[in-house]
């Protein structure tokens, strides 16, 4: 069934407010078997909203609509509505007598503009609100059924979740279409050469539509399918995940939406093995991202931001002569800074970083995007040299902490 969603205000229309609303919808209407198939957006204009729910009404088999069913002069979805619908506004005694609810419950008394929100389209279904004072409502427009809801995001989330899912499931009977969208982390390729070692995937698996996202620094791989057997539908995706996972094998990091860093910290735990970082050229972003993980503290000991050369000697231990004979970025530093970090910390691991992130301060032997990453262990002490070079300072960080966190699990393993 063709699916479309429309957000009202000025606030949205004017980018001054994000439009989250449309986003969350988007994804929850996809894994209900919906296919969304415009986003539309239309400021405080009962003229133009009018003229817009008509001209989806033409189009769309089911639509939802966000905003404008405030108390104020400006909340006028309720009134395109009924003019889109050629219908009259009609009191719902229930629907003012939950708003009334609402405020006597709070203590408070009702503000006779409130009143306006128990106006609805003649012949629409009230759709009541648990969380808020403004109820929603069904109303079907030429082919189209129409739901409306507030935008204040929780009480939108609210309703759909409780009042519109349910509904919907029953409109729709048995044209009900499962939806299924499946997303694949990976990591050390660009998405030319992903695209390229999946081409085959749409032929292979005609049921599945393969998407590429390149979320710096990762690239994700999305499959969006659909079925009206739910058990085919599982079974045709979980083929095409095995088929992929044999393309590019250790490549990927997560098949679950997972980030890097709770990758490593469940890899860690599971080895009831803890980590020490030490960090020159990227700041402390791997320590921030390693602790951005609830319960990181299982396996988080120490992190050391030794950005200067006296700094890496002191705190870590660097040799004097390592860091005049080979310099600060050089595998050798970072091999002892790893070292360094895991000996003061008496953790099972080390992981270190010294580079050049720019936009200046590179040479011919070691240009900006240069990277130097040391790993200790129990066993030994692997170093990597890499040139990572991208557009600004703030990305060649994020890369090479990424880098650095995959050495890890890839070590872990």
């Amino acid at each position: 069934m063709i699916t479309e969603i429309l957000a009202t205000g000025d606030e949205i229309r004017s980018g001054s407010l994000a439009d989250t609303n449309s986003a969350w919808l988007a994804q929850k209407l996809e894994q209900a078997g919906l296919e969304v198939t415009r986003h539309n957006c239309v400021g405080d204009d009962r003229e133009l909203l009018c003229e817009v729910l008509k001209e989806i009404s033409k189009r769309a088999d089911i639509a939802l609509v966000t905003g404008g069913l405030g108390p104020t002069t400006d909340d006028l979805t309720s009134e395109a509505a009924a003019d889109a619908a050629r219908v009259e506004l009609v009191l719902d005694q229930k629907a003012l007598d939950s708003i009334e609810n609402y405020f006597s419950s709070r203590n408070r008394t009702m503000p006779l503009s409130n009143k306006k929100q128990a106006l609805i389209p003649q012949g629409a279904e009230t759709i009541y609100n648990p969380v808020g004072t403004a109820p929603g409502f069904a109303l079907k427009i030429g082919k189209c059924l129409f739901y409306f809801m507030p935008g204040v995001p929780s009480e939108m989330k609210t309703m759909y979740s409780e009042k519109l899912v349910p509904h919907m499931e029953k409109y729709m009977g048995k044209n009900k279409v499962f939806n299924m969208v499946k997303t694949i982390s990976t990591f050390g390729l660009p998405e030319s050469i992903v695209g390229e070692m999946l081409s085959a995937l749409p032929e292979k698996y005609p049921g599945i539509k393969l998407g590429l996202r390149a979320k710096f620094p990762e690239i994700q791989v999305k499959l969006y399918a659909k079925s009206t057997n739910e058990k085919d539908l599982k079974e045709n995706v979980h083929l095409a995940c095995q088929w992929i996972a044999e393309k590019m094998g250790d490549r990927i990091f997560s098949t679950s939406e997972e980030t890097m860093e709770a990758v490593v910290g469940k890899l860690l735990k599971k080895r009831n093995a803890a980590i020490a970082i030490a960090e020159s050229c990227t700041g402390g972003l791997i320590a921030s991202r390693l602790t951005d993980v609830p319960g990181s503290s299982d396996y988080f000991l120490f992190s050391g931001v030794t950005y200067s050369n006296e700094s890496k000697i002191k705190v870590l231990g660097v040799k004097e002569e390592t860091i005049k004979n080979f310099g600060a970025v050089s595998e050798e530093t970072a091999g002892e800074m790893a070292i360094g970090a895991r000996q003061a910390a008496g953790a099972d691991y080390g992981l270190s970083t010294s580079g050049i992130a720019g936009p200046d301060g590179g040479t011919n032997e070691k240009p900006v995007g240069t990277v130097c990453i040391g790993l200790a262990s129990p066993e030994k002490t692997e170093t990597h040299r890499f040139i990572l070079r991208f557009a600004s300072r703030s990305m060649n960080k994020r890369m090479f902490a990424m880098k650095a966190l995959d050495l890890l699990r890839l070590e872990l393993i």
